[in-house]
């Protein structure tokens, strides 16, 4: 019922995107300046010759002007678009493991999804909507695993009004299992019909979205992220952020923890040159449990930089004190005084590009401790390796060390876990396109914390990934 409610929502959004303009009555727009004749946007791997040649030229960029004592991670920057659009498509992928992390079954099972998609850019005078979503469901062979839905959607609303930018953004998905290293090689672990003019997604950073970099936390679990932004230029070179979030946690099965996430975060930003910018930010941060009286506040103070060549390099680096409260003292101590600190590196080159994300800080626990202590690190990539070929890869490793369960110089828990993808995408046409992977999937722990059938704290999972993916061409909205 809840999938149908969010189809049937995004329905009427398309529908009335499709049939109506954005006005306003206190506001009348500058006289607008003729539109070139619509035309089907190029898709990112082109085969023709022509297509080919448009392809290799460098697109037009706008850089990003995303804040950077914000929530969201950096990008290379956006293209520049003559007319709204939106692009619907569909996917099919099968994902042959060794074993399902929250099934008892032995040997090897497979998971096929069927998945439809749905990407849309709506941009007026000053306001620009941005949506990615995907939704569908899979059917098992393992019956204790069952079958089931799948969904995942991204949202950004932007609106700019002179020196005051306000953004909402918005990050959900309901998934099988874990996030951490969810879909292989296919574009399940990503809402959207994929692509080089899908919009991004709200790119919010670990620290914001619940954190699920625990496998043994068992079973359908659905998260959700909002987060509402406000930019004030101050001056030319200096702005404030103010933002807050609150994100959920919340599992389909008994043995894990649902949890509450919600942060507030103020900081300056000062641009030193075109390229370069520093600022400090504050943040405070609460998590609560469900079903248990342990509640976690966290401060943090940061001082911030970045770098940024559009089109080519994003980095963002921070780091500061850490100072966490607990309601419910741990061996007669409620108060820890620590560091945290992020990273995070885009770097595009010809033909393919790298991305590189680092967050260390106080968390929710993944579902399995009541508060953790978590390093996050997260290392992707692709290569174009001919005009029908792609390589692209993955990895990623969490170490979280429980907080509310023991202390950090003496914990009694702690959960490492890493996934490394591999994988090979094959252009048929224009518009679709096939993809092979392999993953594996590892994790090693100090304790049994699962009392589910099939969950193991140490175990070792080998995946192979199989997808088809098709999207129709940009429809011009206006």
């Amino acid at each position: 019922m809840r999938s149908c409610k969010l189809l049937l929502s995004l329905v009427a959004i398309s529908a009335n995107f499709l049939c109506s303009r954005p006005v306003s009555a206190h506001q009348q727009d500058p006289p607008e300046q003729p539109k070139p004749a619509a035309r089907a946007y190029p898709t990112l791997l082109d085969t023709t010759d022509e297509q080919r040649s448009a392809a290799d030229q460098e697109p037009a960029l706008t850089p990003d002007l995303t804040p950077l004592t914000g929530l969201q991670t950096p990008t290379l920057g956006s293209q520049v678009l003559r007319h709204s659009y939106w692009v619907p498509g569909f996917q099919y992928s099968s994902m042959f493991q060794s074993q399902n992390l929250s099934s008892s079954a032995s040997g090897w099972t497979a998971n096929h999804y069927l998945v439809g998609t749905l990407s849309l850019l709506d941009a007026w005078s000053q306001a620009e909507l941005s949506l990615n979503y995907s939704g569908g469901g899979f059917i098992s062979n393992d019956k204790t695993f069952g079958n089931g839905n799948y969904q995942q959607l991204g949202v950004t609303q932007d609106f700019n009004l002179g020196r005051l930018q306000l953004r909402f953004l918005d990050q959900f998905s309901y998934l099988p299992e874990s996030q951490f290293g969810f879909g292989g090689a296919t574009n399940l672990g990503t809402p959207g019909a994929g692509g080089a003019l899908v919009p991004s997604l709200p790119g919010l950073g670990t620290n914001v979205t619940p954190n699920q970099s625990i496998f043994s936390s068992a079973g359908p679990r659905y998260s959700n992220a909002f987060a509402p932004q406000i930019t004030y230029a101050l001056s030319s070179r200096g702005s404030v952020t103010v933002a807050g979030s609150y994100g959920i946690l919340r599992f389909s099965d008994t043995g894990n923890f649902g949890s509450d996430n919600l942060l507030g975060s103020f900081g300056y930003n000062y641009t030193l040159t075109p390229r370069d910018s520093i600022g400090v930010a504050y943040r405070f941060s609460t998590f609560h449990f469900q079903a248990n009286p342990q509640a976690i506040g966290d401060h943090t103070a940061s001082f911030a930089y970045s770098h940024k060549i559009t089109g080519r390099l994003a980095l963002q680096l921070y780091g500061g004190p850490e100072f966490t409260q607990l309601r419910v003292p741990v061996n007669g101590k409620s108060t820890f005084l620590s560091g945290q600190g992020a990273a995070s590196l885009t770097y595009a080159f010809e033909r393919g590009g790298l991305s590189l994300n680092y967050n260390h800080g106080v968390s929710g626990g993944a579902g399995i401790l009541l508060g953790s202590s978590t390093d996050y690190l997260t290392l992707a990539g692709n290569r174009q390796i001919s005009r029908k070929w792609n390589a692209q890869g993955s990895s990623g490793y969490a170490f979280n060390r429980s907080i509310a369960n023991g202390t950090p110089l003496n914990p009694q828990q702690s959960f490492s876990s890493w996934f490394i993808t591999a994988g090979l995408t094959r252009l048929l046409t224009p518009d679709a396109n096939f993809v092979v992977g392999y993953t594996a999937r590892f994790q090693s722990s100090s304790a049994a914390a699962c009392t589910l059938p099939g969950c193991a704290a140490n175990f070792t999972q080998h995946q192979i990934s199989l997808g088809f993916q098709w999207s129709a061409r940009p429809m011009i909205i206006r």
